[in-house]
């Protein structure tokens, strides 16, 4: 039977299957049906659909909807990632962000959207996607925020513990407390300049160009509509499938 649509090529599930929990070696029960249930992971990530529209062939929704928000804990999703993008090219790195919009079921709830990285503004309910990216525009480090937080008050965290010739970012990037976090890991900050600063700093303009590799990562990432889109109620969940879409990012 060839691989249905959306579901792991058996060149990726090879890359993947060693750092899933369940395999032989670890504690407890051995995951025999690790491979179905990640395809069905990826199949509402991709869709968009409902937990409840997940097809028969991945089981009882219920139950993969359980132990995705398990591992979701488990910093399972994470660790995939992570593990997938040691061999990254640090030449530069790249700081962007995304607004997506929230669905209102993931407002609903008894909780709503209290301490959930929600923000209300004229047009409803956003969430921000705080990202920095290798050279080539792969994924390296997610941070999830309501969507009226600033660019550049997430840079520091995303920066930190990390090395490259340079840093690229764009205007909503231009700090001095930035510039200086950038000059103390070694790099050169490629930051064009806001218009508020009474002399600008100059910038690499031919280095800049390559920034637009972050902007087609984050477009490639939008192709995965529960990514897109937030309908999760719980920013773990979501960020559980921010990781899962940015770790296929990788394996391509």
């Amino acid at each position: 039977m060839g691989v249905k649509r959306y579901e792991l090529s058996e060149a990726q599930w090879i890359k993947v299957a060693p750092l899933l929990p369940g395999k032989l070696g670890d504690p407890g029960r051995t995951g025999s049906d690790n491979r179905l249930f990640v395809n069905g992971c990826l199949w509402v990530l991709r869709s968009g659909a409902h937990w409840r529209d997940l097809p028969e062939r991945y089981g009882r929704w219920k139950t993969v909807h359980r132990r995705f928000s398990r591992w979701c804990h488990a910093g399972v999703w994470e660790r995939v990632f992570e593990a997938l993008t040691v061999d990254r090219d640090n030449k530069y790195l790249m700081l962007d962000s995304t607004i997506v919009r929230a669905h209102q079921q993931a407002a609903s709830g008894k909780r709503g959207a209290k301490d959930q990285a929600l923000g209300r503004s004229r047009g409803g309910l956003t969430t921000k996607i705080h990202m920095l990216t290798d050279a080539l525009g792969r994924p390296l480090r997610f941070i999830v925020t309501a969507g009226q937080v600033g660019d550049v008050t997430q840079a520091h965290a995303l920066l930190e513990g990390q090395a490259g010739d340079a840093v690229l970012a764009d205007k909503a990037y231009d700090s001095n407390a930035l510039r200086t976090i950038i000059a103390g890991i070694g790099a050169e900050a490629v930051i064009p300049s806001n218009r508020t600063r009474k002399i600008a700093i100059p910038h690499d303009a031919i280095v800049y160009k390559q920034r637009n590799r972050i902007e087609r990562c984050f477009n490639r990432l939008k192709h995965f509509r529960r990514f897109a889109t937030r309908y999760e109620r719980r920013t773990i969940h979501f960020t559980g499938f921010a990781f899962l879409a940015a770790a296929m990012i990788w394996l391509r």
